[in-house]
């Protein structure tokens, strides 16, 4: 099979792991040797050989597909082939698709390729499960190996931790790639039992394990000795799948909050079920807001210091009409209204509209001057929807009634119909 032809299937068979959000780690700066390119040369290069691409603090660029998700060029599989039978798997070994497979040279010379005609900005590189899990996680290696020791890249990879592989072989992973990951997919081990039954929890969990304590080890030895190379710089990261188990919300944000704490995980995506067999539009919808709010609740986990009891007093399952910060805050009228000029930063993040980066820039700002209903906006504060749950010097912005008059909730209503594209929580914006 040509390599065109290649790229094509095995690029399309990876679009459905959406744990490939890159977040890129700083490289040591270092001359390029013989005009090989102008980027600065990664730590695992070898010597006086040049190097190429860049792994910045920030992270690296992203590409957005059709359906919105983001996406690390390149992002491929190994191959498609796969023994595994897993029901939520457009690439599970009783699907009728055309196999195939890169070899670890092809993988190289495209990666190096694309790269130079800035095609790409990091590597995405996951497999099916075409042997054993020792055979699969060796190729990987190979391939991120080959670019860093002999084409001399030096930008972001991110490799796919085969559970069941050995540990020698996750901390050799770690040794040439930025960020490792493993799926659980699914939050609890009845579901793996009936959807993906050659799957095991306990691997999986064993895998993320093994990467905590390499990671941890070697940051430990890097205190205290200079020239130990970094493991896995970018951290680790899983992804569950929504929809295709019967679990609810609360289910599902309690693994996740579990295993940040645990295991120190980076992120953890979230990735509404696509059966095969198209789904109706309205269930697609609903599938979809169902894994944008929980991306937003998980956000509220890692930044805004809420607890899962909070987020899920009020059920099983996050609201679909309000996102849920706002959700919470309307259930607890009682925390609100908040006085602008004393309220702590923590009590600020509380208030719908106020990011973290917003209610930094009020603590910072009411220090040296008074604060104003009209300077808000500039701070970053989305005054749409905060409007109703702060005062400045005991006054509302306009006089609106109490919380509690159905004036308020309508008003409210309002502002989110105006906007329906609610963006998700960062810390720069609510």
């Amino acid at each position: 099979m040509e390599l065109p032809q290649k790229l094509a299937i095995l690029a399309g068979a990876a679009k459905y792991d959406a744990s490939c959000t890159s977040a890129g780690s700083p490289s040591p700066p270092a001359k390029p040797a013989g005009g090989l390119c102008r980027g600065a040369a990664a730590e695992r290069a070898p010597a006086g050989q040049g190097s190429f691409g860049v792994r910045a603090p920030a992270g690296i660029c992203h590409s957005w597909t059709g359906d919105g998700r983001c996406v690390s060029l390149l992002k491929v599989l190994y191959s498609n082939v796969c023994r595994y039978d897993c029901a939520y798997c457009a690439n599970r070994v009783s699907a009728d698709i055309l196999r195939t497979s890169f070899t670890s040279e092809e993988l190289f010379t495209l990666t190096c390729e694309f790269y130079r005609r800035n095609y790409i900005e990091g590597l995405f590189l996951s497999s099916g499960i075409f042997s054993d899990p020792d055979i699969v996680m060796c190729k990987l290696i190979e391939t991120a190996k080959k670019l860093r020791t002999q084409g001399g890249y030096g930008g972001y990879i991110h490799l796919k931790i085969i559970p069941g592989s050995g540990e020698n072989l996750i901390r050799e992973a770690g040794r040439w790639a930025d960020r490792l990951s493993a799926n659980i997919e699914l939050p609890t081990e009845k579901s793996l039992r009936s959807l993906a039954p050659q799957k095991s929890g306990k691997l999986i969990f064993g895998a993320m394990g093994q990467v905590w304590e390499a990671s941890a080890e070697t940051g430990e030895d890097r205190r205290r000795l200079r020239h130990v190379p970094a493991f896995a710089p970018g951290g680790q990261s899983t992804q569950l799948v929504v929809g295709a188990s019967a679990e609810d919300d609360r289910t599902i944000m309690g693994l996740s909050s579990a295993l940040y704490r645990k295991y120190e995980l980076r992120r953890v995506y979230y990735s509404a079920y696509a059966p095969v067999g198209r789904l109706p539009p309205a269930e697609q919808g609903n599938l979809l807001l169902r894994e944008h709010r929980l991306y937003q609740a998980d956000w509220l986990l890692r930044f805004y210091h809420y607890q899962i009891r909070e987020l899920f007093d009020g059920g099983p399952n996050l609201d679909r009409t309000f996102d849920p910060k706002l959700a919470w805050a309307l259930r607890h009228l009682n925390f609100f209204p908040l006085e602008l000029k004393t309220a702590s930063y923590e009590e600020l993040l509380r208030v719908p509209g106020l990011g973290v980066r917003s209610a930094r820039r009020i603590i910072e700002i009411r220090r040296r001057q008074a604060l104003s209903f009209t300077g808000l906006s500039r701070l970053g504060v989305i005054f749409k929807r905060a409007r109703y749950f702060v005062t400045l010097g005991g006054r509302f912005a306009g006089g609106p009634p109490p919380l509690d008059n159905p004036a308020v909730m309508t008003g409210i209503l309002g502002a989110e119909k105006a906007d329906p594209q609610l963006p998700l929580f960062d810390p720069r914006q609510d």
